[in-house]
């Protein structure tokens, strides 16, 4: 039996991203499990080297399609690559109808992104126009909640690859084993039973801290997950703040992809570097320009919000001063 199911289509609302914006969507900090196939396979299989992609870099198929991208999240994980015109994914046979239930949802699928960009205000803001046009076919994950949480909390003053070592290592070591060598993360009860010290071995740093009280809390408490995430965009980002270490650019991360409130403006370096040299907010608190996104861009904050972290991230143009 092989090793893997079939390449199967996965339909998405709007346009289908490039390679380019592909790889923005899955590792450019809107998840930190994603993973450009390595050899060998994270599931047994050896990709043939012949068609590697020295622009891109990673395993491609033997029939020269896309990069090969391999992802895990809840007790999911599967491949996905473009094949021509659409996006396609598989899985081990075992887990493909979990993961054909699960993925369609996890990529937002059902979401017209390319429309809800157009409803931007692109056409009065030559910034967001040319964020826009860099990185069509840009989506939103809608990851599970939870696991959201444990990632941002991880993110403090680290950079994407750290947090996925973090993460990494945590589910090597403490989550269960649903298709080795693959790990789930570990639940939040299970992470109230590890002691802090124990979780700073995972590089968490002073994060093992906040973490640690933060599982404490949910393990006591088995439904305040699931109840702010269906709260109002407010009442449940003033909820997530109340937790260790949850601030108000934490709260808008996992509101965003993890819930997929589009109003949420998450506001780091990048967002602040930017809304200051491009939109003139010069000297502003980060909760000040919080509240400048959200008036400024509407309802569909977050998205745009996207667009721009992505196009300051990836130096996509020559910086005003």
């Amino acid at each position: 039996m092989s090793a893997w199911s079939d390449w199967q289509p996965l339909p998405l609302a709007g346009p289908v991203p490039s390679e380019s914006v592909l790889a923005e969507i899955l590792d450019g900090g809107q998840a930190f499990r994603w993973n450009r196939a390595a050899h060998p396979h994270p599931l047994g299989e050896i990709t043939p080297p012949a068609n590697r992609d020295p622009a891109v870099g990673g395993a491609t198929s033997s029939r020269g399609l896309g990069p090969i991208w391999f992802g895990q999240w809840a007790d999911c994980a599967a491949e996905v690559r473009l094949e021509s015109a659409h996006l396609a994914w598989r899985a081990r046979p075992a887990s493909a109808p979990r993961v054909a239930a699960a993925i369609g949802p996890y990529f937002a699928a059902d979401r017209d992104f390319g429309a809800l960009a157009d409803a931007l205000p692109w056409r009065s803001d030559a910034h967001l126009a040319a964020c826009l046009q860099r990185f069509p076919g840009l989506r939103l994950l809608r990851q599970p909640f939870g696991e959201t949480l444990l990632g941002f909390l991880c993110s403090a003053t680290k950079q994407i690859v750290q947090i996925k070592q973090m993460l990494a290592l945590l589910a090597e070591r403490h989550g269960a084993g649903h298709q080795p060598p693959c790990h789930s993360l570990p639940t939040w009860e299970t992470l109230a039973t590890i002691p802090e010290r124990t979780l700073r071995d995972c590089l968490l740093g002073f994060r093992a801290r906040f973490i640690h009280q933060t599982a404490v809390f949910l393990a006591a408490h088995p439904s305040w997950l699931e109840e702010t995430e269906l709260m109002p965009y407010a009442a449940a980002k003033e909820r997530l703040c109340s937790l260790p270490g949850v601030g108000e650019k934490i709260a808008d991360c996992v509101l965003l992809f993890g819930a997929g409130r589009l109003e949420a403006f998450p506001v780091d370096v990048w967002i602040l570097r930017t809304m200051t040299e491009r939109y003139g907010l010069h000297g502003w608190k980060p909760a000040q320009v919080a509240h400048f996104g959200r008036t400024h861009f509407g309802p569909l904050a977050g998205l745009a919000q996207q667009y721009l972290f992505a196009f300051e991230r990836t130096g996509g143009g020559a910086r005003r001063h």
